[in-house]
């Protein structure tokens, strides 16, 4: 029997704790094929608490004294290393919930062995625990897009872990910064991942560990220098002869025609493809002035917006007035249907950089909103940012916007325009008393 004994400075620990855990075999349950179960005892003080093992074992090759099977058949040396991994655990728990709590019951004990009210003290079960809440948000408030990055995540994590630790899981209190770096390369490197999928990955991993450290398992953040190297941001959004070419392309199919109109109006309203999908008639507001207006919450963040309808959506939500389903506003086709149909679009456009749904959301940002003139503040609530910070990115692609058009009215001007030359005496200054702009011959 393996006893301990210890001392904790605390109101509700006794001045000692004698805590023993023996194992024994139930022989009134035989089952069919002869093996009996074990059960486990706790003893802390004066309390006792048994519990199941789990282990069916040959009653006729069991040791009561020294709690394991004899003899080295397969089964037995099994079943040891079974047993001797659950004493470990256990003595583990016991220490963890004594020092964590400053007292110790035998009832405490047997939960964790349970996973009762014990909290995720490894990664990839902590990481399990996120994804199994996340799934059943998925369809609700959740995306299943990002669900399958979680999975993906984790499995890229699980993968790590066994080829460069050799390991099944990892205690989170053992995690440092190297941890991190070494799987930055190992995606870089090993998988070969783009630097934007490293980003976003990290950034997911790092969301366990927060979690982590708001579950009280971490008391700090052990990936809190890391900063991974960040891509080089791309204009996500199309230029304004791409956005026109689209809007007034002739389209032969009804389907790819339909993605296209999905895409013009969330274009024009910001709305993600989820957020389209929920789009219903509640959501969809007369003022008194005449105006309609869109308010619905967001379902990746349950964020307000409040979005005024221009004439071009509202056309387009007359168009298909008459193939309404229920409620819904609009039809809406799978996301990776509509992403196929938008290269076919593309493609009659003569566009040849990749055309994606969520693109729509960023013409809104920059083409509707920012570059004409709306303020932040405005275009934050009406896409249901959480934070300005994020409205900020589209300020930031608006002004790369600015400045490439200027570059190509510079080209276009050329020398159209110079300034007159300085006057050298009083006949030339009288003939040029202000500065002028003078035009060349530039395009004769």
């Amino acid at each position: 029997m393996d006893t301990t004994k210890s001392n904790k400075n605390h109101p509700k620990s006794t001045a000692y704790s004698t805590f023993a855990v023996l194992f024994y075999i139930n022989r009134q349950k035989i089952k069919k094929n002869g093996m009996c179960p074990l059960m486990g005892r706790i003893s802390i003080n004066a309390e006792i608490a048994q519990f199941s093992a789990g282990i069916d074992v040959d009653p006729s090759l069991w040791d009561a004294k020294t709690y394991r099977l004899t003899g080295r058949s397969r089964h037995a040396a099994e079943a040891n290393f079974q047993i001797k991994q659950l004493s470990e655990k256990i003595h583990r728990y016991y220490k963890q919930i004594l020092d964590e709590q400053g007292y110790i019951t035998a009832e405490l004990v047997k939960n964790a062995i349970g996973g009762i009210g014990r909290k995720k003290e490894n990664l990839l079960e902590l990481f399990r625990e996120h994804n199994d809440e996340y799934a059943k948000q998925v369809g609700v408030t959740r995306s299943a897009e990002t669900m399958r990055n979680y999975i993906s995540v984790y499995n890229q994590t699980e993968n790590f872990l066994r080829t460069h630790y050799n390991v099944e899981d990892i205690p989170m209190r053992q995690l440092e910064l190297s941890f991190i770096e070494k799987f930055d390369s190992f995606m870089r490197i090993e998988q070969g991942f783009t630097a934007h999928t490293v980003s976003s990955y990290t950034i997911i991993l790092r969301k366990i560990i927060r979690r982590a450290i708001s579950q009280g398992i971490l008391h700090k953040n052990p990936f809190a220098s890391y900063i991974p190297e960040q891509p080089p941001r791309k204009r996500r959004h199309m230029t304004q002869e791409e956005l026109d070419k689209f809007i007034n392309i002739s389209i032969a199919s009804k389907s790819v025609c339909h993605t296209r109109d999905m895409f013009i109006f969330a274009t024009f309203t910001g709305l993600s493809y989820a957020d389209m999908c929920n789009l219903s008639e509640e959501h969809i507001h007369k003022e008194q002035n005449g105006s309609f207006w869109i308010k619905i919450k967001r379902q990746k963040t349950g964020s307000q917006c409040n979005i005024p309808l221009l004439d071009i959506p509202l056309q387009i939500m007359e168009k298909y007035k008459s193939e309404r389903k229920g409620n819904t506003i609009f039809n809406m086709i799978n996301l990776s249907c509509m992403n196929v149909n938008l290269k076919k679009i593309a493609k009659l456009c003569g566009i040849e950089k990749p055309i994606t749904y969520h693109q729509s959301r960023h013409n809104f940002g920059t083409l509707i909103t920012l570059s004409q003139g709306v303020p932040m503040e405005t275009v934050s609530q009406m896409m249901g940012h959480k934070c300005i910070k994020t409205t900020q990115i589209y300020a930031k692609l608006t002004r790369q916007k600015l400045n490439e058009d200027m570059k190509k009215l510079s080209r276009r001007m050329g020398q159209k325009y110079r300034l007159s030359d300085y006057a050298e005496n009083e006949n030339e200054a009288n003939q040029c008393k202000t500065v002028q702009l003078k035009p060349n011959n530039y395009g004769k």
